[in-house]
């Protein structure tokens, strides 16, 4: 391990131990939530879990997290369009930032391929995808501490129920085998935890002591994240050496092909191409059509490794940006055709300027990175509202023309 990295981990380490350590709840504390806990507790016994360690996971947590709680009954506001999706994920820092990690880890990564035989865009484009390389560890404002959140998901959410109680034993399984200490069980409000985001469970199934150290640490160790990430894919089916799939034009009436399955060369004899021309390397491999954007919008021959890149995140969307950005980590050129965005909608420097209106207006509290979440929408509304406009949260030219009066 080099200098450089050894300074990103102890950087990363030490805000993990001074963040989130075992949340506590009001003082008068909660009866029900303690004795649904005692209750569990026998459950957890049946499974091999000593007293000591239930003890110590819950040592100072009294009361259910509400945070988890209301994070669980949000409903999102805004649905998002293929294009507004990537947008958001397939930006200039996340593909510099990529390159510069890729350099930075390049024997760690060389060494996973190796070994899974999974290439370093595909495990770079994931860390991106989920923790924006890590950053989102070292915003504690983000984080929960993973037992609490699972027990608060299982105590009061009756449609987690089942999922949180089979997390929180696994939780309780990696802490009695001594992987990790509680404290450092932090995640998500949903149990995912980590550089590359696994639940419990998965973590259980596919973590990999990649450094050495005995331990498989997805929380402080890089290269334990990165290739647990592999190991993943790689028990899943992943092909080395084979694409998760092509930009394909659709010839007209090819719409109608959406969802069906056929060899690369009965596609180009049905009339697709790549864009400028190029062929199809292999007639032989199967591929399905996918166009995110309905007919109208460019096409894509996905392959086995885009449906493995789905049990990481079962959406279409997750796929299509990780294949992306990969190809963009690997040096190669964006896509050629363009997605059917209405005439009045925005560029990414424009939805930058968008958001710096509304902050400078008042509206709008977050960071200027032209990723239009749903805080920027609610900015968006909150302008249209005082301003008598339809209230649709939309970012439209439209709109930035009257933030700029």
């Amino acid at each position: 391990m080099t200098s450089k990295q050894r300074i990103v981990l102890q950087v990363v380490g030490c805000l993990f131990f001074m963040a989130l350590v075992p949340g506590v709840g009001s003082a008068r504390g909660n009866d029900g939530f303690q004795q649904w806990l005692q209750s569990f507790y026998k459950r957890a016994a049946r499974a091999g879990i000593s007293r000591r360690t239930f003890d110590t996971t819950f040592a100072g947590v009294t009361s259910p997290n509400p945070d988890v709680l209301r994070k669980a009954a949000y409903q999102p506001e805004f649905t998002t369009e293929i294009w507004d999706y990537l947008d958001n994920r397939i930006t200039p820092h996340a593909i510099a930032k990529g390159r510069v990690m890729g350099g930075l880890y390049q024997k760690t990564l060389a060494a996973i391929n190796q070994r899974f035989g999974v290439k370093p865009p595909i495990i770079l484009a994931i860390w991106s995808m989920e923790t924006n390389y890590g950053a989102i560890l070292l915003r504690s404002s983000r984080l929960h501490y993973v037992p609490r959140a699972l027990a608060t998901l299982a105590y009061g959410d009756k449609r987690r129920r089942s999922f949180a109680e089979k997390q929180l034993l696994a939780v309780l399984k990696i802490i009695q085998s001594g992987q990790i200490p509680a404290r450092k069980m932090t995640g998500s409000w949903a149990g995912a935890m980590g550089h590359t985001q696994f639940i419990p469970t998965s973590y259980l199934a596919y973590g990999v002591d990649m450094d050495g150290d005995g331990r498989r640490d997805i929380w402080s160790s890089v290269p334990d994240a990165l290739a647990t990430a592999a190991n993943l894919l790689h028990k899943n089916g992943w092909q080395p050496g084979r694409p998760w799939g092509r930009e394909v034009v659709v010839p007209a009436g090819g719409g109608t092909y959406i969802g069906k399955t056929k060899t690369l060369g009965q596609w180009r004899q049905l009339g697709f191409s790549r864009p400028g021309g190029q062929g199809f390397a292999d007639p032989a491999i199967r591929a399905e059509l996918k166009m995110p954007a309905g007919p109208s919008g460019p096409g894509f021959l996905v392959m086995h490794n885009f449906f493995v890149i789905k049990h990481y995140n079962n959406s279409d969307f997750y796929a299509l940006a990780v294949g992306l950005l990969a190809d963009r980590l690997a040096g190669k050129k964006g896509m050629a055709q363009h997605w059917p965005r209405p005439a009045d909608s925005l560029d990414r420097s424009e939805k930058i300027v968008l958001q710096k209106l509304l902050k400078k207006q008042g509206y709008y509290t977050g960071k200027i990175d032209g990723m239009l979440g749903n805080n920027t929408r609610k900015a968006i509304r909150a302008f249209q509202q005082k301003n008598g406009i339809r209230a649709d949260g939309k970012p439209t030219k439209a709109l930035l023309k009257a933030l700029r009066r």
